[in-house]
């Protein structure tokens, strides 16, 4: 075996140095990926104002509800493809690379018709304020432009992640997060385009992005080396595929329905609240890295240990990454508390606004570590070819009780603090039944 080979698999060397080098890159990529996501929002507020920040803000929930579920397939192939590569079976791993991009191309075009077509009755059912509904469309609509860049990015780095290179997306993203930003303030900041600027800044660094892992990935090692005309559709491979990401993409999106169901809730608390959490939500993207990046970690770590057959060094491997996500999670819940109203007033210093972010922030963050055990339980199960384990936990307790919850009471208590509960109180419950699930089943011999 080369050495170039080896270097990306997980199945080799000590434990924490394979987790710890593998989750470093990610973090810092998704660091650089929540700041280009984050500069729409401090430019548009900064530039355009608080209704324009507002129009931003209501359709993050819409975008995830569309993207996450084919975000959710590229995370059941990464898990296929990270299977086959710890067994060293060369054949699938090339086989289920051509495969997701091939399926990533159709999930591309079909996003994009279905974000163009119900983009503005969507965000009507949302109860999205109507003197800021104009831009949300406008907004949305281009940002769905590119949806073939976003699909196919999110594959392209699935694939590297899963033969265990996170250096190379963490590149990639670097020069896409300056192309965004760049592009925002010439677009936003000084030819003054509106909106839809800010969504087509993203689109172009996006396919920046998507281009260079693809220009990588037809130079990489033979085993896991794209070619364009090896592009198509292996109908067993994506039966596992499917098998695996219909769950989490299932998953994500019935997450981002509650969601959904949360932010028009916020939305009847008027233009104001909109802004104030939607500037929160960028901050809390933040806060959110370590619980992501451990959690894909984990994912590719157990996959490839459990496809060589290394069943306590997934079991060890796993405790070290619950143990390092939940730490690192919870000291970033602290500092976010303690400077939440600076931090929202870089995106509008209007005192509402401020006051908004403030208090949804005050009220979840000293709670990340739940949100960390969950994700980070879920990224196992899912690395073990458990993923509808997830998806059923995260349906009951993160869709159906919090909509349920939000529902009855703020029918009798009509204070905005009541829907900021819902996610600690929902990410304690979920904690719970993975811990349970966790210490009875077998998940380490789920391939034999």
């Amino acid at each position: 075996m080369d050495k170039t080979k080896s270097s990306t698999r997980m199945t080799e060397g000590p434990i924490w140095k394979r987790i710890i080098a593998f989750a470093i890159p990610l973090f810092l990529g998704n660091l650089f990926q929540q700041l280009y996501n984050t500069a729409d929002s401090l430019i548009v507020g900064n530039f355009l104002g608080s209704d324009a920040l507002a129009a931003v803000s209501s359709s993050g929930s819409l975008i995830f509800l569309l993207v996450g579920f084919f975000n959710g397939i590229a995370v059941g192939a990464g898990v296929v493809i990270a299977r086959y590569f710890g067994a060293h079976d060369s054949e699938n791993v090339q086989k289920s690379i051509h495969t997701t991009i091939a399926f990533g191309i159709l999930s591309g075009i079909l996003l994009t018709v279905i974000g163009l077509w119900l983009a503005p009755q969507i965000l009507v059912w949302m109860g999205t304020p109507e003197d800021i509904l104009v831009n949300s469309t406008i907004y949305f609509r281009i940002y769905f432009c590119g949806s073939l860049a976003f699909v196919l990015y999110n594959i392209f780095v699935g694939i590297l992640q899963a033969v265990g290179d996170s250096r190379h997306p963490l590149i990639y993203l670097i020069i896409s997060s300056i192309v965004n930003i760049v592009l925002d303030l010439l677009f936003v900041g000084v030819f003054h385009l509106g909106v839809g600027s800010a969504a087509l800044a993203t689109i172009i660094s996006q396919f920046t992005s998507a281009v260079l892992c693809l220009i990588h990935l037809q130079k990489a090692p033979a085993e896991y080396r794209v070619s364009i005309r090896k592009i198509r559709i292996h109908f067993p491979l994506l039966k596992q595929i499917v098998n695996n990401g219909l769950p989490a993409g299932f998953q994500n999106s019935i997450i981002a329905f509650a969601n959904v169901i949360v932010q028009s809730n916020i939305n009847s608390f008027g233009k104001m609240a909109v802004a104030g959490c939607g500037a929160y939500s960028k901050i809390e993207g933040f806060g959110f890295l370590p619980i992501t990046c451990f959690a894909l970690a984990l994912t590719t770590f157990i996959s490839q240990n459990l496809g060589a057959k290394e069943y306590d060094r997934a079991k060890k491997g796993a405790k070290f990454g619950i143990l390092c996500s939940i730490c690192m999670a919870e000291l970033v819940g602290i500092f976010i508390f303690v400077f939440s109203p600076t931090l929202i007033a870089a995106f509008n210093n209007d005192p509402q606004v401020i006051a908004y972010g403030t208090t949804q922030a005050r009220t979840v963050t000293l709670f990340y570590f739940l949100l960390a055990f969950s994700h980070c339980l879920a990224g196992i199960l899912r690395g073990a070819g458990k993923s509808t384990i997830p998806m059923f936990v995260m349906m009951i307790c993160w869709c159906i009780i919090r909509v349920t919850y939000i529902t009855i009471i703020v029918r009798f208590v009509p204070v905005i603090n009541v829907i900021f509960w819902a996610y600690p109180l929902t990410w304690a419950l979920s904690s719970i039944c993975f811990l349970i699930y966790y210490k009875k089943a077998d998940w380490l011999h789920a391939y034999e």
